[in-house]
């Protein structure tokens, strides 16, 4: 029984339980593209079923996450597959536990929110804004936000985290980011926005089938 409920995996090496942080970031990127699809189709066509699926399997896997065991969880078990050719990349197990409690606890109130009471709010929009956060800065830049709440609450510095950061160290030249760099994000974001109100019109229209337009030019 103690092999089968337990948070973390004993790894050689490691003097604390551990997850495969590839296998995490795999599963937040399959979870934020579901949440990002069920979300648009809200938007876009006020149908709330998907999401209300969602809702249901996603909690139903944070729920197995915490409370069972990581090795079981659907979306892991997914992501394990899908990096498996991947050397693994070990984080401490006890900060993963306290982000996906806060997972759990967004999941549970977007249930009950959403399926008991059946209804939306700007709560029920807030929670699935802070939940693609999450799982886009987890799965894009391998940032945990929930672990870096860990050290806040518990006033520890947590073990193996992702890419080292817990370590104080110089950043390597290569990391460095210099003025010019940070002159272009800002010019490029300027050019974004000259865009939209130079385009917008034109780009309003829609397209036209091509192979209609060069029977008509031929």
């Amino acid at each position: 029984m103690s092999k089968l409920i337990k948070f973390g995996e004993d790894v050689k090496g490691y003097t604390i339980p551990v997850l495969n942080e590839r296998e995490v970031r795999a599963s937040s990127g399959i979870l934020f593209v579901f949440m990002l699809i069920a979300i648009m189709i809200v938007i876009l066509k006020g149908d709330f079923t998907m999401l209300k699926y969602f809702v249901v399997a996603f909690l139903v896997d944070f729920i197995i996450r915490v409370f069972i065991n990581p090795r079981f969880s659907p979306t892991l078990i997914i992501g394990r597959l899908i990096v498996r050719r991947q050397v693994p990349d070990y984080v401490g197990a006890p900060q993963k536990k306290f982000a996906w409690i806060l997972g759990l606890f967004m999941a549970a109130l977007m249930f009950v929110l959403l399926i008991v009471l059946n209804s939306y709010s700007i709560i029920t929009g807030l929670l699935c804004l802070f939940c693609l956060i999450f799982m886009l800065f987890e799965s894009s830049f391998g940032i945990c936000l929930g672990c870096l709440a860990y050290h806040w609450i518990y006033k520890k510095k947590a073990q193996y985290c992702p890419g080292e950061v817990c370590e104080v160290k110089d950043r390597h030249e290569i990391q460095k980011t210099s003025w010019i760099q940070i002159l272009i994000v800002f010019a490029f974001i300027v050019f974004v926005i000259a865009s939209v109100f130079m385009f917008n019109d034109s780009f309003k229209e829609a397209p036209q089938d091509l192979w209609k337009m060069l029977n008509e030019m031929f």
